[in-house]
């Protein structure tokens, strides 16, 4: 698969697609993972891009790492983003989960805060 990627000169392109489809991906994770868990979820991100870093210096395809990095670094602004999250559904841009206890307090003043 890399010689005939080497051979066409595609390794942007196929890079590029992936990276959109990661991102893809991510978005909805996000909006997912803050309506079920919160922003609790940003540790299932952590260790997601972790482990996605630590396999990407490991395998010899350069191919798959990059596709691990790109993984691991969407996975790691993932935690950025749940957090943002959380703000939009306070602006009432996304739903809030109406089974999940309302947080008061310490949350909401600092959401107010920025």
């Amino acid at each position: 698969m890399e010689q005939i990627l080497t051979e066409h000169s595609a390794y942007g392109l196929v890079i590029g697609a992936f990276t959109f489809l990661i991102i893809g991906i991510f978005h909805p994770l996000v909006i997912k993972a803050e309506y079920y868990w919160d922003t609790k979820s940003w540790w299932y991100f952590l260790v997601l891009g972790i482990v996605c870093m630590f396999l990407s210096v490991r395998v010899e395809s350069m191919m798959v790492s990059i596709f691990l990095g790109v993984t691991a670094f969407s996975a790691l602004w993932s935690i950025l983003e749940v957090i943002e999250q959380e703000k939009r559904v306070k602006k009432g841009w996304f739903p809030e989960n109406p089974k999940r206890k309302k947080q008061t307090g310490e949350s909401d003043k600092k959401l107010n805060t920025h």
